[in-house]
């Protein structure tokens, strides 16, 4: 059937043959074209960009950065011999800073800057801004205060609980001190010794564009460096930091991964596959004899078999991320690999299809007509296997997670072109070249040698009993990859995943004498209709914390309407505590007293009216105002686990679940974190399904292309068995699938049953009693080619980032399982087969 479906495109070789240059030509301007488009390929890392646009945490998390903004900050660090030079510095970098201007639009690079709190407002209405928690514990701290103090009055009081009471009083003195010190903090962001300062610049641009980053940083440091050589400041240490930068780290060394791998990739796999065909073409033009002469010439003619293999390969990359550009605009962290694993894969179908080409040569025919069994036989099969490949990748397009179907849409493209390449291209290509005399694959003084250089099988006890054991010790290791494949566990800590980059880390140092982002790292956040909504919401979490005591995630909950009352009813409230506290202050028993705890207090409880908003100081409002200047409808949730585990993740992302108030209304929590959780269960959910669906549709492929379940099976088989010892061979190594390496288990599957369908197909080509050759002629290709491959995803091995590590990892173990069962377990099982069978023929 594929093969009355395969001589439909006979006359698209008849015009190849007869217009190889117009070919070639064409090729070329289209690869040209195609060039231009792939050069403005970018790589985003944004996990939330691998989900669909419809889930609501991706929703809720567009929403949060259009109407709040960026979450992440740039972090100017000042450092020098004094305070006063370092805010002298900070004041003249802050207007300059806020007025840089992005290069492409001319927008404002920061929407706002913490520089400096109005603490002295603060230290006169600090209760005024105190959560009701925050009171309760300052009450409860004054009751203990007055009854010891009233106690101790008393001549006959005897402390008989000793310092358990006193360590009491003092824990709650501690807690009320740390509380007013996170509220109020320090004037500045400042070191200990304050010889340190650092800015906060909130970006307004995208985070995840890398030449904004680059130029953000880029102007900002050129803007700090002229500002102190300008202003005499020799002394001073500028520094820039801030969470931002590391997006910036991650995506220069994932570019710069990828761009190694590829040429070292590159690199290696020509020189694999010209020193290939530098034996093929000198075997076939000598047979095997010495020559000095043909040697020195196949030397001369190294750069024209890498051009001939090269070529046709990089014009169909070029057409595959120029449409890649065209509909995506950008690749994700796991599209990123393609180049490698495209160069690895494009280039087998040139090596069959070349390797056949030489051998035809070889056998004395000329090049239109080798040409021409070349086409009808090893590019009927590489045809199949590529639209095999091909097709089993497009099913990836199935799955919503846009690892797999953007993964998937490229991969298959790719082997499409890359089939029409290495057939159409690398034919008319070949023509011109023998045309021309560049290329020599043949000699007719040693036509008639190689003709009856025939491999003959030797049929003999031995070998009968070295094919049983393989199959015995092969059925053994499957057993056992059976037995440990359901061991297999999952990474679900994504700190293991993420590489450890010594810049950031020292730039983070820098940071940390100033000031941590721990508490607000991992918060989510609600945007509501209203602030009564925000109240509401706040409620409802509320009720969620003390209900859940077995697996709690959420520490605490924040709205500004907890610090900053917004009816008169709650300012009322909140005045009549404050009444009661400085009425607890005047008990006759401490009024005397005049600790800095109670001084402190005593200050910061002298609100008797209430606060204007317009007086509330810019630091408190900024975390709940929106761009548009709406102010407090923002609640800010913050974890009480780490979220680096995924199963934390989702474990808190089902905490923030359907938050529904009391008018009905429903609200999604927003968090990087919420969206890796979605992305996670999606991946686990349809990981099997892609998997299955892919090995489901690479047997029936296998069926229409053999027509029979007997040549069916043998060809799957290569395919299963390594599939299996690769689970075992990940037990034994302790290797884990993860959001990373997940993507290699449906692409092995697409890969790796190429070589039981060339060996197969060959195989009834030849017919009966043809293993050893076609195992010396079709296993020598698919030794190479399964080599090209593996060197494709080799590069990753030397990555610095430990997700795409284990994807070199998984997919050379793989296709070298792959490899060892096509050339060993299939040809002992099929020698087995001849020996043993009953009746004519197989």
């Amino acid at each position: 059937m594929f093969k009355k479906l395969f001589q439909r495109l006979r006359p698209a070789l008849s015009f190849t043959k007869k217009h190889a240059g117009l070919v070639v030509i064409g090729s070329f301007i289209l690869s040209l074209i195609g060039l231009g488009l792939a050069r403005q390929l970018s790589i985003d890392s944004d996990f939330s960009k691998l989900i669909p646009e419809s889930y609501p945490s991706v929703q809720a998390l567009e929403k949060l950065k259009e109407q709040v903004g960026t979450i992440n900050e740039v972090a100017v660090v000042i450092e020098s011999n004094s305070f006063a030079t370092n805010k002298e510095f900070a004041e003249r970098l802050i207007p300059e800073a806020m007025n840089l201007r992005n290069r492409l639009d001319g927008e404002p690079y920061f929407n706002r800057v913490e520089y400096r709190k109005e603490i002295s407002f603060l230290e006169q209405n600090a209760l005024y801004f105190a959560t009701d928690e925050e009171l309760t514990t300052l009450e409860q701290f004054l009751d203990d205060k007055i009854e010891e103090a009233r106690l101790e009055a008393n001549p006959f009081y005897f402390d008989l609980d000793g310092d358990e009471s006193e360590n009491s009083a003092d824990s709650l003195g501690q807690v009320l001190e740390d509380t007013y010190n996170d509220l109020i903090g320090d004037e500045y962001l400042i070191s200990p010794d304050s010889l340190t300062m650092a800015l906060k610049f909130f970006p307004a641009g995208s985070q995840t564009d890398i030449q904004y980053i680059e130029e953000l940083y880029s102007d900002l440091e050129s803007l700090t460096d002229s500002l102190a050589a300008a202003a005499g400041f020799p002394e001073i240490k500028i520094t820039l930091a801030g969470r931002l930068i590391r997006t910036l780290i991650e995506l220069n060394s994932i570019y710069s991964d990828v761009q190694n791998s590829f040429t070292a990739g590159v690199i290696m796999l020509l020189l694999m596959v010209t020193a290939y065909f530098f034996y093929k073409n000198y075997m076939a033009r000598t047979g095997g004899l010495w020559s000095y002469r043909v040697v020195f010439s196949e030397i001369m003619r190294i750069p024209v078999t890498a051009l001939i293999m090269s070529v046709p390969l990089a014009f169909s990359l070029c057409w595959t991320f120029g449409i890649t550009w065209l509909l995506f605009d950008t690749l994700n962290i796991m599209t990123s690999t393609l180049f490698l694993l495209l160069f690895g894969m494009g280039i087998d179908f040139g090596i069959h299809f070349y390797a056949r080409y030489v051998e035809e040569r070889g056998e004395g025919h000329e090049v239109l007509d080798a040409i021409d069994t070349t086409f009808m036989t090893t590019g009927q099969a590489i045809t199949a296997v590529g639209i095999t490949t091909s097709a089993a990748f497009f099913i990836l397009m199935l799955a919503d997670f846009k690892g797999f179907s953007e993964f998937g849409f490229i991969a298959g493209l790719g082997i499409l072109f890359a089939i029409i390449a290495m057939i159409f291209v690398m034919a008319a290509f070949i023509i011109l070249l023998e045309r021309f005399g560049i290329l020599k694959t043949a000699s007719k003084s040693v036509q008639k040698k190689s003709q009856s250089n025939e491999i003959k099988s030797p049929n003999t006890t031995g070998k009968l009993i070295l094919a049983t054991t393989v199959l015995l010790i092969s059925g053994g290791l499957t057993f056992l990859s059976i037995w440990y494949s359901g061991r297999i566990s999952f990474e679900y800590d994504f700190g293991n995943l993420e590489p450890h980059y010594e810049t950031y880390s020292a730039l983070q140092r820098e940071v940390r004498k100033v000031y941590s982002d721990k508490k607000t790292r991992n918060a989510a956040y609600v945007i509501t209709s209203s602030p009564d909504d925000a109240v509401q919401v706040r409620a409802v979490l509320s009720e969620r914390i003390d209900s859940d005591t077995l697996s709690p995630t959420i520490r605490s909950v924040e709205t500004l309407q907890d610090r900053f009352p917004f009816t008169k009813a709650e300012q009322q409230k909140k005045l009549d505590r404050i009444a009661g506290i400085r009425e607890q202050l005047n008990d006759p028993f401490i009024r005397t007293d005049r600790s800095d705890q109670l001084e402190m207090l005593r200050e910061a409880a002298s609100t008797d009216t209430p606060v204007q908003l317009k007086e509330v100081p810019g630091f408190l409002l900024d975390p709940f105002t929106a761009n548009d200047g709406t102010i407090g409808n923002l609640v800010i949730i913050y974890p009480s686990v780490g979220l680096s585990d995924g199963r934390n993740s989702m474990e808190f992302a089902d905490d923030l679940s359907e938050i529904r108030i009391p008018n009905g209304q429903v609200y999604t929590a927003a968090s990087t974190s919420i969206v890796a959780s979605d992305m996670l269960r999606l991946m686990l959910e349809e990981a099997p399904v892609m998997v299955a669906l892919t090995l489901t549709f690479i047997i029936f492929i296998k069926l229409v292309i053999f027509q029979s379940f007997k040549w069916m099976g043998l060809a799957l088989l290569p395919l299963v068995v390594s599939f299996l010892w690769l689970f075992g061979l990940m037990e034994i190594t302790a290797w884990k699938i993860n959001f990373y390496n997940i993507v290699v288990l449906p692409t092995i599957l697409g890969i790796g049953d190429d070589s039981g369908i060339h060996m197969i197909h060959r195989y009834i080509e030849e017919g009966k009693g043809s293993i050893y050759k076609v195992v010396r002629s079709t296993g020598e290709h698919i030794t190479v080619s399964a080599f090209t491959t593996m060197l494709g995803f080799a590069g990753l091995l030397f990555s610095s980032h430990p997700g795409m590590r284990s994807i070199g990892e998984l997919a050379v173990a793989g296709i070298g399982l792959m490899l060892f069962n096509s050339l060993i377990l299939l040809p002992s099982l099929l020698y087995v087969i001849e020996h043993w069978r009953t009746r004519p023929g197989i």
